[in-house]
């Protein structure tokens, strides 16, 4: 029988991982490392992949700047989400400010001090990094159009820390061949820029109410939710032009069924959004992006299977 005082010891610590989404940071972390297998280095082992330190500390280092972000974000949003999301800003509060203040320092700190260790190109993007992290919470949030642009390309930059490491990881020969897999590498970051950027754009229709009273100046609050739902149609079909680079053009194994699967789901998502006037019903949208996005993640093995089997086979010989 825990005590009262171990009772809200534990109450903080679920508090403290709400607060830094830590129900996302294992996907994202699963995210690097399947690119890093079948998208950037398909041609090296998955085995000297998934033991490489330095990307394990790359990885590890991206992780805790997006827990950073995530508590920075939930610092300046503290009065919105009251609105917006009640239930989950309850259980965030029982952390105070200053806690989150002091935690969102530490891992910062703790990232540069590694990203150091790494090399001073390290040092130099994890920095700009939290920087924009900070920038996008404090300040271009509130704005219409940038801060929904610039949210997705924060969700997306750390896959271009892997990227940019295998880049300089590579010889000569391997770079020529790099190149020619950098057109599937940018098509696979655009599909995965535009989910996230419309998601963004749900989110503006699923929190009018709090955007409001806060003064956020987004879209729909600027120019209503009819053209709200017009830009997010037209990024809906947008999303068809990666897709046909990568199913037509590019090989990408069995995960073209993922791909056909995306393009049916989105298109009764675009007929239930031009249905939709309720917080419930954007949430209801908001959840399939959400869903669509882990899918793909663990649909990356798909591109080619049989490296998990070569990878079991290599784990046999060692």
């Amino acid at each position: 029988m825990l005590s009262r005082k171990h009772k809200l010891l534990l109450m903080k610590i679920i508090s403290l991982f709400s607060v830094v989404r830590g129900y996302n940071i294992p996907i994202i972390i699963l995210a690097q490392y399947l690119s890093a297998i079948f998208i950037l280095a398909p041609e090296k082992r998955a085995l000297s992949i998934l033991l490489d330190f330095n990307l394990f500390i790359l990885v590890f280092c991206s992780s805790l700047t997006i827990a950073s972000g995530y508590i920075i974000n939930n610092f300046y949003d503290r009065k919105k989400d009251l609105i917006n999301r009640p239930n989950k800003s309850m259980l965030d509060r029982l952390v105070s400010q200053d806690t989150k203040l002091k935690v969102y320092f530490l891992l910062n700190f703790l990232v540069a001090l590694i990203a150091f260790y790494i090399s001073w190109r390290a040092l130099l993007f994890f920095s700009t990094y939290i920087f924009l992290i900070w920038f996008y919470s404090h300040k271009i949030k509130k704005y219409p159009i940038i801060g929904n642009l610039m949210a997705a390309l924060l969700a997306v930059l750390p896959f271009f820390a892997i990227l940019l490491y295998f880049y300089n990881k590579f010889s000569f020969e391997e770079i020529e061949s790099f190149k020619n897999q950098l057109a599937v590498i940018l098509a696979h970051a655009s599909f995965l820029f535009l989910l996230l950027l419309i998601r963004e754009m749900i989110k503006d229709l699923e929190n009018i109410k709090g955007d409001l009273v806060n003064n956020y100046k987004t879209i729909p609050i600027l120019y209503g939710e009819t053209l709200s739902k017009q830009i997010i149609t037209v990024l809906t079909i947008l999303t068809i032009v990666p897709v046909y680079v990568l199913i037509e053009i590019y090989d990408v194994g069995y995960m073209d069924i993922y791909f056909y699967a995306c393009l049916i789901v989105l298109l009764f998502f675009l007929l239930y959004l031009w249905k939709s006037d309720r917080k419930g019903q954007f949430l209801l949208l908001h959840n399939v992006l959400k869903f669509l996005i882990v899918a793909g993640v663990f649909c990356i093995v798909l591109i080619n299977p049989s490296v998990i089997w070569h990878g079991k086979k290599l784990l046999l010989l060692i």
